[in-house]
């Protein structure tokens, strides 16, 4: 049943195959349209349609110059506009669909709108699951999708969460329900047979190491952006956010991981525990969600558990770290 976002214009259709024409029309047509993903929830526009981006940039009040995702069916629709290295081409065969994505040299004569790269002479590009693998076939085309917040703020993983986020700046949103991963895709870039890793997210560096054979070169603080999510300042709620709290200050709400909690726990303002088992899994699907949970209950900081710097730990603390910089680097 359609159902339309409370004191806004947006409609919410349940995914399936009336959702999926809706949308395949919408895109057509130059809108752009929330999507679940296995990640977070994507808002989607026809990446060779410069109009269409443009969407995408007013409706989340984007920084023009971070560039966006290409997503695709798998790699025969990438190879139209991006060139695979032997490398590339091993870690996309291994982990496509899913969360990793890959930024590539864009092939002479592509088709992606110039909005999608930020002018980069490269494209960060991935095969997603589900919904929007769907809805990438029927319509033939790559689509840019970002995820569906207001730029800089916390990621959706619901549809009404990206309703909440974006209000009546978009007309469509797909709900697929809950996503599975939680966290955006990681983002590895190929250089001279060096895999650096721009981005931490859905796919465990480790698990990446482990198919490519070669260790990860972890980018620097201050490089350049060549890819989405490379801002200092990102997926940040209004409340301040304080890492690696060893307690609690008057005040605060309390963000846990693990069985155990710091000291003064008990007077928090509110407290969500990401995974009481230390499960990383679990705490990458809850971490945004429980974000904006405690930035609703009104507390002027958030306090965060000590979160492990292993596996999906990476991607929670790469998150955690952007949402806590200062707000002037956004």
């Amino acid at each position: 049943m359609e159902a339309v976002s409370p004191a806004r214009k947006c409609r919410i259709l349940p995914a399936g195959p009336d959702a999926l024409a809706a949308a395949r029309s919408a895109l057509l047509a130059g809108e752009a349209v929330a999507i679940p993903t296995e990640t977070v929830y994507g808002l989607a526009a026809d990446a060779t349609n410069g109009e269409a981006v443009a969407r995408i940039f007013e409706s989340k009040q984007r920084p023009s110059f971070n560039p966006l995702i290409c997503h695709v069916t798998g790699i025969d629709m990438a190879e139209r506009f991006a060139r695979f290295d032997p490398l590339s081409r091993k870690l996309a065969e291994h982990f496509w669909p899913g969360a990793l994505t890959l930024v590539l040299p864009l092939r002479e004569g592509h088709a992606i709108h110039p909005l999608v790269t930020a002018g980069l002479d490269t494209v960060a590009v991935r095969a997603p699951q589900g919904f929007g693998a769907e809805l990438i076939a029927a319509i033939g085309r790559p689509l840019a999708a970002p995820s569906a917040n207001r730029s800089g703020r916390i990621s959706p993983t619901t549809a009404q969460a990206v309703a909440d986020s974006l209000g009546d700046a978009i007309s469509l949103v797909i709900d697929g329900g809950p996503t599975t991963v939680g966290v955006e895709s990681t983002i590895v870039k190929v250089e001279d047979g060096v895999i650096h890793l721009l981005r931490p997210g859905g796919v465990a560096a480790e698990d990446i190491e482990a198919v490519a054979g070669k260790t990860l070169q972890r980018a620097q603080a201050g490089s350049a952006i060549q890819a989405p999510g490379m801002l200092a300042s990102h997926y940040a709620p209004n409340a301040r956010m304080r890492l690696n709290a060893k307690d609690i200050e008057p005040g605060e709400a309390l963000l846990g991981f693990g069985p155990q909690r710091i000291a003064g726990a008990e007077k928090a303002r509110a407290v969500l525990v990401l995974s009481a088992t230390g499960d990383l899994v679990e705490a990458a699907a809850n971490l945004f969600d429980y974000m904006g949970r405690l930035d609703a209950s009104g507390a002027a900081c958030i306090a965060v558990e000590p979160i492990p710097e292993h596996g999906l730990g990476e991607a929670i603390n790469d998150r955690l770290r952007r949402a806590a910089a200062p707000r002037g680097q956004e």
